[in-house]
This record gives C-alpha cells, sequence and structure tokens, in this order.
C-alpha cells in the first residue's frame, strides 16, 4: 500500500492523530504510510459555524471523526443517513460517483476518503442553493 501523500504550502498546518503540526518554510511532501491514520488538512476544516448546509453537515460529521471528536462507531450511522439523503437530493450522475464513493469509504472506516469525497460535492450544492434563492 502507498499510504496518503500530502503536499503541504510554508506553515501550512495538518491534523494528524489529533496532533496539530505545522510545516516550515518551504512546501514540503509527507508520505502516510501508517494505515487508518486520521488526518485533516486545518485549511479545509469547516467550523461549527459554517454548518448550515446539506452536504457542510455531513463533511463536518467525517471531519469529526478524523478531529477525533467523534467515536467512529458513533458517527457511522449518522454519516450513512446523512449520505443517503444527499442522494435523494443530488442524483446526476457524478454525484452519486462520490456518494457511492464516500459510502464505501465510511464502511471501511477512511474518513479521510470519507470527506475527500463529500467535499468534491460542496462546489455543486453552492450552485444549486444559489439558483434556488429568489432574486
Amino acid at each position: 500500500m502507498s499510504g496518503l501523500v500530502l503536499k503541504l504550502g510554508p506553515k501550512e498546518r495538518v491534523l494528524v492523530n489529533g496532533a496539530v503540526i505545522e510545516n516550515g518554510d518551504r512546501r514540503t511532501r509527507l508520505s502516510i504510510k501508517t494505515p487508518n491514520a486520521n488526518i485533516l488538512r486545518l485549511r479545509d476544516a469547516i467550523h461549527p459555524e459554517e454548518v448550515n448546509t446539506p452536504v457542510r453537515r455531513v463533511c463536518y460529521m467525517a471531519q469529526l471523526v478524523l478531529s477525533g471528536d467523534s467515536v467512529p462507531e458513533d458517527i457511522r450511522p449518522q454519516l450513512l443517513r446523512g449520505i443517503e439523503q444527499l442522494s435523494q437530493v443530488l442524483t446526476d450522475h457524478d454525484s452519486r460517483t462520490q456518494l457511492t464513493l464516500a459510502t464505501q469509504a465510511v464502511l471501511t472506516a477512511d474518513y479521510y476518503q470519507v470527506l475527500k469525497a463529500l467535499r468534491s460535492l460542496l462546489p455543486r450544492e453552492e450552485r444549486l442553493l444559489a439558483g434556488a434563492r429568489p432574486s
């Protein structure tokens, strides 16, 4: 297994198994070899006050596992339910593909991949919500 490769910019921070790690002054590439390590780029983190849409809510649940704030066994049913609810609304092929990837990642307890698949839906959700807002 090749593991996860993180490319970090200068001074970028990442959370690895609960420890905040800050990169130095140069770009860096790290290979994470430990399977099931909890990794969260802090620049990608969703803050609690930003959890204001359906996709963001489900992303946030996955993020809580990666940050160590939730136990995977406790959040798994909620995540699967949230993904199922999203699949009832996001019915296009690309969204379905990402939701399937997210579901598979939940079932294999790969929460980094769950978050990655779900985050790819954020721009689509934003466009849909912008189109639904009255002018």
